[in-house]
């Protein structure tokens, strides 16, 4: 039994035959603790249950969790491949006890698994426990009879464990494999304890109490037990290897990496880090992470272009990474056979991601090479680093791994200054509406009544102008109102706040706009006619027509959703929307763009549901009930612990707090309208719906028409018309192409004579009007076939502006270069340019110094000739 698969089972059954209840991975993205980035120990997804806040059927679990440490506060990014054991993905084995067996069980499992079941010596085994803990001391010692000379007792920082500053914590025991005398290194305690000779292989916590915001700790009604063994460390100790690269798993993704790189050497550290990456980032993808610029998806994309850095040293600089998924899954796929179920999926994300990268990698390399040749010392500028984050793409991380092989240094205070500058040039760009910038003094929150109608009667509960509280408004002040109730729906979910009218019997406010700041509505607009006052009476009513219209692309926007993930793949999330009454916004991930053939299909379903005019249902129920359900949670997004859930037939069931159609039918049509990139991993749907998608096919059909009446055609043939109007067009630019260029060809021919020899050089310098640039460059390659040796200037001029020519004969470029031509060429029509020594291209928007431009040749060539 020494495989990682056998090992990884050998855990689960062990605990299973001891009656814990086999419970599968958790998500690598938390849903249960907004504090963290990513997984990061077994213990997470029962996090609510050891605080008291779940009830599971179970009191014992054991699980093998998929976990990363990528980012925030637990980062092993850097030190992959420098290192031994660490990683940016692991599998951590664990098993649990909420409320049931206690220290004597848990560290008698551990035991009995280490010794019997896997029949590790126990001469190899040490102990930890926390030097007040003498219970679990004394378990060790006298009841397991553990060898006291292999024991010892350490202090809080080692062997204490806590969820935060207050809450659940307590004594750890912790289990360390000893690798031998042969290895350096110290017993944990020691002063060299920070040898790799003792390897920690399990975690022993003892969840036992609750320590308050003075620190004091008072003992919990049902302590609890959570367990923590890397399941790559152990297959190190039972493969008898000192280094996790070295056990079977990695083993195999390495070979492949060495494949798909053409690297002969397994031992190379660039080969650690790709095989350690390809499975943090397959794994997130299908965790619904994909690259990105911000939070997680910032993370991914750092994993990623490290790969694809180290493969580029390896000399491979063709995509590469993403064809290690394959043999990932077939790695990993028994035990988590989503990998194989979304294999494709997750192949196209990182192909289309190193694609994305491949193009400004060479370009940033060059960049950090520039930097470095003009270093007085070993640290690299903050600002550099900076720039070719802001720039090039490059995570700091990655400039640091890059400048760590180079004995180089970063100056990371200063790149988190030019990162903190930026941040605040952007907020101090930022809009924000009046909600945003006046600070509310109002005490209880809004009455929403916008559910059930359009109208209601309230009262002013509050006045602001200019930011500040007032007792009344005055007829043509702008101002900000908020009521004791109301029907106007503040912005929110991506839906645009409502206008309409706030009435009184003497006054008139017209609402511009509907924000909200935690439970408080406010409405925003101009009062045109009377006086309000704080404690007035009005009748507040919505624009209903907006209203309504806003409502229908809002559901529409639910039916897109659900059909975008039929047709592109339940990897679609929401990531972002914009809903009013003109049209809707859907930003969701996906990593290329949608064919014309998938739009249609997904316009298609919506309609379809349309038709099918479902009741809109809406509920209101527990969170964790309404996800039981079915009901999509956007990702990101915090519910409280009562959310609405909107049903639209089994097409579509989401949690939104939004307003809607009573009847999916009530929709009428839908279009959609354009499709884009918006950022790496992005996609973006604009469509319309109702009258508006009505007055848009109109528009359309009009259009149509008036296209067939230019090509005398109807509408049901105008395309064909218009297909052979374009053909003749190519056909016609075509043969003026050969045209020009037989007459360049021409011109070219009498040019040849014009040549002068200066200092044995032939130099002919010449302005060829109405000529392309593309024939030009041909007139420039005929004329030095026809020179054999000698260099070349040719100037064009066309609505204003200049294009020039620069070439030298092969026999030549040692001596003179077309770059250096062309670009003193330029200075004389205001322009500049550049290229290969043997042709250069340049611009300018000064017809007037083409003479000068032409004339500069011949003492170009005398000086350079003269200098040699």
């Amino acid at each position: 039994m020494k495989s990682s698969a056998e090992l990884r089972q050998a855990f689960l059954d062990y605990f299973a035959e001891q009656g814990h209840t086999a419970v599968e991975s958790s998500p690598l993205v938390p849903g249960n603790d907004p504090t963290l980035l990513f997984t990061n120990a077994g213990m997470v997804q029962f996090k609510d249950v050891f605080l008291g806040r779940e009830q599971r059927p179970y009191t014992r679990a054991v699980t093998s969790q998929r976990c990363v440490r990528a980012g925030g506060k637990h980062n092993d990014l850097e030190n992959v491949g420098y290192t031994a054991r660490h990683h940016t993905f692991f599998e951590m084995l664990g098993n649990f006890s909420f409320g049931d067996y206690f220290k004597r069980e848990a560290i008698g499992f551990a035991w009995a698994f280490l010794t019997e079941r896997l029949q590790m010596p126990a001469e190899r085994l040490w102990i930890t426990v926390y030097q007040d803990d003498d219970e679990a001391a004394r378990i060790w010692l006298d009841e397991l009879g553990v060898d006291p000379s292999r024991f010892s007792r350490c202090g809080e920082k080692d062997n204490f464990w806590s969820m935060g500053e207050t809450g659940p914590c307590g004594p750890c025991s912790e289990i360390f494999y000893d690798h031998g005398p042969a290895i350096p290194g110290g017993p944990p305690g020691s002063a060299d304890e920070d040898g790799d000779r003792y390897v920690e292989i399990w975690n022993l916590v003892f969840m036992q109490y609750d320590r308050d915001a003075k620190g004091a700790l008072h003992p919990l009604p049902r302590p609890s037990v959570d367990t923590g063994m890397g399941l790559e460390r152990l297959a190190a100790v039972m493969q008898g290897v000192h280094s996790n690269y070295e056990i079977d798993l990695f083993q195999a993704l390495i070979r492949a990496a060495a494949e798909v790189t053409g690297c002969a050497d397994l031992t190379s550290k660039s080969l650690r880090v790709i095989a350690d990456h390809i499975r943090s980032a397959a794994f997130l993808i299908i965790d619904g992470v994909t690259p990105g610029n911000e939070g997680r998806g910032y993370v991914q994309r750092r994993i990623i272009r490290r790969a694809i850095r180290h493969g580029y040293q390896l000399g491979q600089t063709e995509p590469f990474f993403w064809r290690l998924v394959e043999p990932l899954a077939a790695e990993m796929g028994d035990a988590y056979p989503e990998l194989r179920e979304r294999r494709e999926h997750v192949e196209r994300v990182l192909r289309t991601e190193e694609e994305r990268f491949a193009d400004t990698l060479e370009q940033g390399l060059r960049i950090f090479d520039e930097i470095v040749a003009d270093l007085s010392g070993t640290e690299v500028p903050g600002h550099e680093v900076f720039r070719l984050y802001d720039t090039y793409g490059f995570p700091a991380d990655l400039t640091a791994d890059i400048a760590r092989e180079r004995g180089l240094t970063l100056d990371l205070a200063g790149f988190e200054h030019a990162m903190a500058a930026q941040k605040e040039r952007a907020r101090a760009a930022s809009h924000f509406s009046a909600a945003d910038v006046i600070e509310l003094d109002v005490d209880g929150e809004t009455d929403f009544t916008g559910y059930e109608g359009l109208v209601d009667q309230a009262t002013v509960v509050a006045c602001y102008r200019d930011g500040e509280p007032q007792d009344r408004l005055a007829a043509g002040e702008q101002g900000l109102l908020v009521l004791d109730v109301t029907p106007f729906y503040a912005e929110a979910g991506g839906q645009v706040g409502d206008r309409g009218t706030l009435t009184s019997e003497t006054a008139r406010f017209e609402v511009q706009d509907t924000q909200q700041q935690g439970g408080v509505i406010c409405h925003i607009g101009r009062l045109t006619d009377g006086e309000l006052s704080v404690g007035d009476r009005v009748d507040a009513r919505v624009d209903c027509d907006r209203r309504r219209a806003t409502a229908l692309h809002h559901s529409a926007t639910h039916l897109l959703h659900a059909a975008l993930r039929q047709v592109l793949g339940d990897h679609v999330q929401q990531r972002g929307s914009l809903v009013g009454p003109d049209r809707l916004r859907f930003d969701f991930t996906h990593f290329e763009p949608v064919s014309r053939e998938q739009l249609r299909e997904i316009e298609r379903l919506v309609n379809r549901e349309i038709r099918e005019n479902h009741t809109v249902e809406t509920r209101i129920m527990g969170l964790e009930d309404a996800k039981a359900s079915g009901a999509m949670a956007l990702f990101g997004e915090k519910y409280a612990d009562q959310v609405r859930v909107l049903r639209m037939g089994d097409f579509s069931v989401e949690l939104c707090g939004g307003t809607h159609v009573r009847a999916v039918g009530d929709i009428g049509l839908f279009k959609i309208v354009a499709e884009a990139g918006i950022s790496a991993g992005v996609r973006r749907v604009e469509a319309v719906a109702g009258d508006v998608a009505l007055s848009w096919v109109e528009e359309e059909e009009a259009r149509l028409a008036r296209i067939a009446a230019l090509v005398k055609g109807a509408a049901n043939d105008a395309d064909e018309k218009v297909a052979n109007l374009v053909e003749r067009s190519r056909r016609l630019e075509k043969e003026l192409e050969q045209l020009k260029a037989k007459l360049a060809s021409a011109a070219g021919s009498e040019l040849t004579d014009s040549a002068v020899e200066i200092d044995g050089v032939k130099v002919l310098a010449a302005r060829l009007d109405g000529v392309d640039p593309k024939s030009l460059r041909e007139t420039l390659d005929q004329l030095k076939n026809k020179l054999g040796s000698g260099v070349v200037l040719l100037a064009t001029e066309s609505d204003g502006k200049v294009n020039l020519i620069a070439g030298v004969t092969k026999d030549l470029v040692g001596r003179f270069k077309a770059g250096d031509l062309v670009k003193a060429a330029a200075e004389k029509v205001g322009g500049r340019g550049g290229g290969r020594p043997d042709m250069a291209q340049a611009g300018g928007s000064d017809p007037a110094g083409i003479p000068a431009a032409l004339d500069l040749a011949g003492d170009w060539v005398k000086e350079r000739a003269s200098a040699a």
